[in-house]
């Protein structure tokens, strides 16, 4: 999976205000082709599993919560240079940093709720992509 495959979340508060499509499209637009997905809800466990990176960080029990509230959907992206380019794509944590035209400054709403999970390396894409799909349901 290293260098030409991403992961991403499209995260409950995009699915809760239906920008499930235009995300994708936007996706697909960009070159990524889609090699799994699912519409999928983490349990709280599953949350804290996911972000045990960031258990000792104050924002921890908040990110957990919000990211068991709802359903999200789950991806495998590939394209050459993917983690880079999809980081690109979705722009910056904060919106109001992120660049005009990325998914990020189109919808998300704050740092806390900033619509998508994008993997920050080769090794996390492979990490977290494995976390949510089994190597059958990759194409």
């Amino acid at each position: 999976m290293a260098g030409n495959r991403t992961f991403t979340m499209i995260k409950p508060d995009a699915v809760e205000k239906g920008h499930i499509g235009a995300i994708l499209e936007q996706i697909t637009a960009s070159g990524f082709r889609i090699v799994a997905m699912k519409l999928t809800q983490m349990t709280s466990r599953d949350a804290e599993k996911f972000y045990e990176v960031h258990s000792e960080r104050p924002f921890y029990g908040e990110l957990v919560e919000f990211m068991s509230r709802g359903p999200i959907v789950a991806a495998i992206l590939e394209k050459e240079n993917a983690v880079e380019d999809f980081r690109t794509l979705i722009g910056a944590t904060n919106p109001e940093d992120a660049a005009e035209g990325t998914i990020r400054k189109k919808y998300a709403a704050s740092v806390g709720e900033n619509a998508v999970h994008g993997s920050d390396s080769d090794e996390n894409a492979q990490l977290e992509g494995a976390f949510h799909f089994a190597g059958r349901e990759m194409f």
